[in-house]
């Protein structure tokens, strides 16, 4: 039995440059940390030879690979499926469809566990470039690369996404007492909603012919180094307020991506002390993030008390493997 966890992430600066619509015409750029909520993935022989077992959000039994219905497993058993039977069973921390880059940590975390299982070890790297494969090239989702790469490697990372399709990560470390404060000023609060990132997306990408939105989404870009030296000299008020500036932009980019309910959300946070804050993914729905720094934290959660608040760390491991038996 194999046993994968691989963290989510959140996405602070740059998001949406690293759809191939942009970054074929514009170097693309994310800033982003894998937080330690996680995609829990176990494999293991099944009894039947002659069957695949999987169970996640349902349960399916099937005698091949071209009869499971759920698109990723199905993509990732064609490629890399051991000989004989074998059961697939998912566990997540946090559910699908809340823009925390649960789909993708679902396929690099199954890419993982089927190379450990065919006794192949994977670096970072190569783990995020399959998963962009299955994902954009084989089951063409109309998503980007940052979400394969934050759950690979983990930790707080530069991605740089380049117009040949490489991507390049700068690691970003800072002192131990900045990530501390910084993750004691960032709240995820739940909306109460999930979405589906594909409309977003589709509408994202088609703008990208319009030339404002292209400079939109290149000014937002730029953010990111901005992001990254705030973050390098502990000015973390300045890096709250550089979110709030990278939220104006992005909420222009697709007609969905934020609504009245939202909207109404993250002013009520602004008024209640937080400095700035996105919604994490694509948009429509799912997690608010906001930063608050430690004075206005009492009124602010106080305010934003009707939200679920998630507390969450930042994840420096990436995707690994945590059970390895013969049993």
């Amino acid at each position: 039995m194999i046993t994968t966890q691989t963290p989510f992430r959140i996405s602070f600066l740059g998001g949406g440059s690293d759809l191939r619509g942009f970054y074929g015409r514009h170097p693309g750029a994310v800033l982003s940390a894998a937080i330690n909520r996680s995609m829990y993935l176990t494999t293991h022989p099944y009894f039947d030879q002659s069957a695949i077992h999987l169970k996640y959000s349902k349960t399916e039994l099937v005698p091949s690979v071209d009869q499971i219905e759920h698109p990723i497993l199905r993509a990732v058993l064609r490629e890399l499926a051991p000989k004989g039977g074998i059961e697939v069973a998912s566990i997540a921390d946090i559910p699908g469809g809340t823009g925390l880059g649960s789909s993708s940590a679902f396929t690099v975390g199954l890419i993982q566990n089927l190379n450990a299982r065919l006794q192949r070890f994977l670096p970072p790297a190569r783990l995020a470039e399959d998963a962009c494969h299955i994902e954009i090239d084989i089951l063409k989702e109309p998503i980007g690369k940052q979400d394969q790469y934050a759950a690979a490697f983990g930790g707080l990372n530069h991605f740089t996404f380049h117009s040949d399709g490489r991507t390049t990560v700068e690691k970003i470390f800072l002192a131990a007492e900045t990530i501390k404060r910084l993750e004691d000023s960032l709240f995820l609060l739940h909306l109460g909603t999930s979405r589906s990132a594909s409309t977003i997306l589709h509408e994202q990408a088609r703008n990208l012919s319009d030339t404002n939105m292209f400079k939109t989404q290149t000014a937002m870009v730029a953010q990111v180094e901005i992001g990254k030296q705030l973050l390098r000299d502990g000015d973390l008020d300045g890096f709250g307020r550089l979110l709030h500036e990278a939220w104006m932009l992005k909420r222009t980019l697709a007609s969905m991506i934020s609504d009245g309910a939202i909207d109404a959300h993250y002013e009520r946070g602004l008024e209640a002390g937080a400095l700035g804050g996105k919604l994490v993914g694509a948009g429509g729905g799912g997690f608010l993030l906001f930063y608050c720094p430690p004075p206005a934290q009492s009124s602010f959660l106080a305010a934003m008390s009707g939200l679920r608040r998630v507390s969450f760390r930042f994840d420096f491991s990436g995707s690994r493997i945590i059970h390895f038996s013969d049993e």
